[in-house]
Parts: C-alpha cells; structure tokens; sequence
C-alpha cells in the first residue's frame, strides 16, 4: 500500500516520504480499513516536528502519522463479525501510541476504533470526527446535558470552537462565543452563538456580562486556558465548570485562585486520546445522535492528495485556517 512515513523529527518537506509498504493484516479483535480520506490535525504536526515536551525522537522506528480518518471495512480478524464487512466507519486514536496511523490506504486497528460513519456523513467529515468532533461533544456535554443553561465558546471560529457551538446550540443552550476579525465573528455566530465578542478586547468581561444582564456563564469551553483565566473567573457561575483543551499561548498559567475557589469553579482539562471507555461511549453516542440530526456542518479549508502530505502540515503550521485539513486517498 502507499503510505506516507517519516523515522525522524524535522520539517515536513525533510522527513515525510511516501513509500509503497506492505498491507497490514487485522489481528484477533481488529479491523482493516480501506482508507479514503485521513485528517490532520495540530497534534499531528506537533509531533512529526518533535513539538512535543520531553519526547526527543520518535517513538517507533517508522511512523505513519494521523489518528483521524474515514473509509470502508474490507475485512476483519478472529473474534470480529463478518457483518461488519463493507461498513463505512470513522477511526479514532489510529496513531495514539500506535505507529501506524491514517496517512495510508489501509489501516487496521481494533475494531472498537472502527465506528460506523451514518450514510449522511461523507468521508470528508469523517475525518473530521476523531478530534475536532470528539473533543467538541465533550468538552460541551461531557458533564450532562447542557439544555436551558448559558456556554461560553472560546475561539468560536477555530475547528474544535466552531463544532462545540454547534453542539451546544443543538443541546439547547444558549451560546456565547469569542472569536476575531470580522469573519471569525460571523462564523461563530452562523454556526449558533447568540452572541460573538472579540477575544482580543480589553473589556472582555465587562461586555459579555452585560450581554446577560449580569447573570455568569455555566459552563465555559476553552482553548486557552491560560490566556483566558482572569476573564473566565469573573464570568463563570458558582459552581460553574470550564472544559480546557488547550492552552498553547500560556503554557505555564497562573491561575486567580481564589477567585475560582470562592465559586467552586470545576477546571477540567480535556485531552480526548485518554477519555476513559465510559467516556469514549457515551461521547460517541452524543455526536452520533448528532450527526443522525444533521446538527453539524463540517468545514474543510484545504484538501490535499496523500502524496502532498507535508503540504497539508505545512498549511496547518501556517495557521488562519478556516476549518480543517485532510487528505484524500
């Protein structure tokens, strides 16, 4: 099969090659699945460039990278039914501590990681689902259901944002948004806030508790944590939680501490490759529900064929996309 590999850390146009490697074959308990599109996110970028604290080299001989994608069962190992042949499925964690990932034809991986992809969803948006999707749905409704209470979307324009404003306005929440630029605003406020206010103001606080009259936010999803902690503590809810899954502008935060204790503010830090089986479950659940609903649109800024892979990294490292990137195989 082609598959794109890299055995060190670098720049993309350095170290991704695309080689002609063997199929792999499905173990007991696996699937394999005939790739038709892979995704890439940052995660993916950070590691083939060794962004990654502490890890110095790779850690498998040969890596192929990405842990979303979409395509078709083609066959199945022992203890797998044959009834899952020629089902369209989404992967999720195909790379996570794996060395083989989505940036290939094939991939087999244990059959749970194989999800059924509902026949509205394309392949495109398929690819989509392992990170953006999972990590939106759960940073929004990890905790419950979410209907009749007040969310705060941090970068509401971003891929993760963008999808957890959905997932919120189709719970029935009532969405608040932040975003930039002129665009940034007005795609967090088509894709359901209520509201979008410029996460570079001065008076952020200020202008988003006047937009509720004073009452605090329930629940805040974040994407950066530490940026945002002085706001956060003062329009969060006692009792309130803030879902956090990044934090890449301030890497070592000082936390208001007493500000949030005096609320019983529960700080949640999301990094979806570790959701717990329960979790992972029920997260699935909620976004396959969603997906059945047509509850979300997916944006796809650039698509890339699979030989033009350090394309796709390298126009991720660029930054300003709106929406995500994925391969084609």
């Amino acid at each position: 099969m082609r598959a794109i590999t890299y055995e060190s850390f670098g720049p993309a146009s350095d170290v991704l090659a695309l080689e002609d490697i063997p199929d792999p074959a499905p173990a007991r308990g696996e699937v394999l699945v005939r790739l038709h599109t892979s995704g890439a996110n940052p995660s993916d970028v950070k590691m083939r460039a060794g962004g990654r604290p502490g890890v110095t080299r790779p850690p498998f001989p040969k890596i192929i990278p990405h842990s979303d994608g979409a395509g078709v069962i083609e066959a199945v190992g022992d203890d797998v039914s044959d009834d899952r042949i020629g089902e369209r499925v989404w992967t999720w964690n195909g790379q996570w501590q794996r060395a083989f990932g989505t940036a290939a034809e094939y991939i087999a991986l244990p059959a749970s990681q194989a999800v059924t992809l509902p026949d509205n969803v394309g392949f495109e948006a398929g690819a989509v689902l392992g990170i953006p999707g999972l990590t939106a749905c759960h940073a929004v409704l990890g905790d419950g259901q979410v209907e009749g209470k007040t969310v705060l979307v941090s970068g509401g324009a971003g891929t993760v944002g963008h999808l957890a404003i959905q997932v919120a306005a189709a719970s029935n929440a009532r969405v608040l948004a932040t975003a930039r630029g002129k665009a940034g605003l007005a795609a967090a406020e088509s894709a359901g806030a209520s509201h979008a206010f410029d996460y570079a103001s001065d008076t952020l606080a200020d202008e988003i508790l006047e937009c509720t009259h004073g009452n605090p936010v329930d629940r805040i999803v974040e994407v950066e944590f530490g940026k945002n902690a002085e706001t956060n503590a003062r329009v969060i809810a006692e009792r309130g939680t803030i879902a956090a899954f990044g934090s890449a502008l301030d890497m070592t935060p000082t936390l208001p501490f007493y500000p949030l204790m005096f609320k019983s503010v529960t700080i949640k830090l999301l990094l979806i490759y570790l959701l717990s089986p329960e979790q992972r479950e029920r997260t699935i659940k909620d976004l396959t529900a969603l997906l059945l609903q047509e509850a979300l649109e997916f944006r796809i800024s650039d698509k890339f064929d699979l030989a033009d892979c350090a394309m796709a990294h390298d126009a991720i490292a660029a930054g300003g996309r709106a929406g995500s990137v994925i391969l084609t195989i």
